[in-house]
């Protein structure tokens, strides 16, 4: 692809996304994810009600007034997109494959992120991991991880969860807030899924198609499955296919309910198609509170 036309995608992504981080989600961010802790910040005039433990005594002491110390919330957050482009990512049968809706939401998080004047880093995955970005500030930067996650081509077809939070875990000492995005078409990462949630802020968003939930009855297709690229016939007229499939699906959506729960780190389940905006606001609020 032209560098022109993959200039006008990420501007595209970067209008359609932008927006909705600065008129909707920046306030619901900046509530729903806190400081590491409170620093201080000035002294002013005791008043009345105010609590004598913050009394700054050298001041006072200096004056002869009582002066108090006021503390705010240290803001700097760092936020890591850990992002599968592995190949099973490129499907969907909706307006959407499951792949663009990965990017604008990490678009939306990372610029809510930036307004909030946090560092944004992101970690690329597949079966290894293919591509770490190291956190920083600014539009360019954000544009550049937009980018990547457009037009990464990928090296490795399947996914590995469990190397991709591996890396997280060994790279990004210091605590911060992460989304993992991902189909989740993989399973036996409890045990460094484990490790990430209690050392960051982890949240989990399954990224699905209503094909995936419910494979319709259209006969005998023929498909090419995307990570290992070998050709299938597959009749969809089969009861027992289609029920095999869907269990095959639902196992994994499950394993990964059942183990984010256990870590007690947030999930969220997001169709191809469906208005996201309405479920990251539910989310934000609901962290809020």
């Amino acid at each position: 692809m032209e560098t022109s036309e993959i200039l006008k995608k990420v501007r595209q992504i970067e209008i359609k996304t932008k927006g909705l981080s600065k008129h909707i989600f920046s306030g619901e961010y900046n509530s729903a994810f806190k400081g590491r802790g409170m620093s201080f910040s000035e002294v002013r005039d005791y008043q009345y009600g105010d609590d004598v433990r913050n009394i700054d005594w050298n001041v006072t002491a200096r004056t002869g007034d009582p002066f108090i110390k006021v503390f705010e919330e240290e803001r700097e957050l760092t936020l890591m997109l850990i992002v599968d482009i592995s190949k099973s990512t490129l499907f969907g049968t909706r307006t959407q494959t499951k792949s663009e809706l990965i990017t604008e939401l990490s678009a939306v998080l990372a610029f809510s992120a930036i307004q909030n004047n946090d560092k944004v880093g992101a970690i690329l995955f597949s079966n290894e991991v293919e591509k770490y970005i190291p956190p920083k500030k600014g539009k360019k930067h954000i544009l550049r991880i937009i980018r990547e996650i457009l037009y990464h081509e990928t090296s490795h077809a399947e996914t590995n969860i469990k190397n991709a939070l591996e890396y997280f875990n060994n790279i990004q000492k210091k605590r911060s807030i992460a989304f993992l995005l991902s189909d989740f078409m993989d399973t036996n990462y409890e045990a460094s899924l484990n490790i990430s949630a209690r050392k960051h802020d982890l949240i989990g968003i399954h990224i699905h198609d209503q094909a995936e939930a419910a494979l319709p009855n259209i006969g005998l297709i023929q498909t090419k499955d995307a990570e290992t690229g070998k050709m299938v016939l597959i009749d969809t007229s089969s009861k027992s296919f289609r029920k095999n499939y869907n269990e095959w699906f639902e196992s994994n959506r499950t394993y990964f309910t059942e183990q984010f729960k256990k870590t007690r780190a947030d999930i969220l389940s997001i169709k191809t198609g469906e208005d996201y905006v309405k479920l990251l606001l539910k989310f934000f609020k609901t962290r809020s509170r």
